[in-house]
């Protein structure tokens, strides 16, 4: 299973809407950088990710599943761009912030450290076990 981090501004999609689409999920739509779209089309069913609000709060909130492999994203009119279903599996007891990242030196080689404005990136196994022992597990 790989692991991966999505980033959402709350004011557009947040930890909270994503929770209410319950197991139906919803899709991640909207990406438009071409190194998100080959980690698109990377992902697999069961492949989590963690939850990532950014601009208002800057934190890993909660963990995501896909729940449906990538397909083409009708929003992109030049037909290039796909998406991903996802569900929420649970909150993190403790959101971890982007400061508590940036000071974690295990975490220097993180995505979310080396391409701050990419929207969906890979997480390796031993960042996914470091920030959940952050957050000090989930709910």
């Amino acid at each position: 299973m790989a692991h991966w981090l999505y980033k959402s501004e709350p004011f557009k999609w947040s930890w909270e809407q994503q929770v209410a689409a319950a197991d139906k999920g919803t899709h991640w739509d909207g990406v438009r950088n071409h190194l998100a779209k080959q980690q698109l089309l990377a992902m697999r069913l069961g492949d989590r990710g963690f939850f990532y609000h950014s601009n208002e709060g800057k934190e890993i909130v909660g963990i995501v599943e896909v729940i449906k492999e990538a397909y083409p994203d009708p929003s992109d009119p030049s037909g290039k761009f796909v998406m991903v279903d996802l569900k929420a599996v649970a909150a993190l007891k403790n959101p971890v912030s982007l400061a508590a990242v940036k000071a974690e030196p295990r975490l220097a080689e993180m995505a979310l450290m080396k391409f701050s404005r990419l929207s969906v990136q890979p997480v390796t196994d031993a960042e996914w076990d470091i920030v959940l022992e952050m957050a000090g597990g989930t709910f």
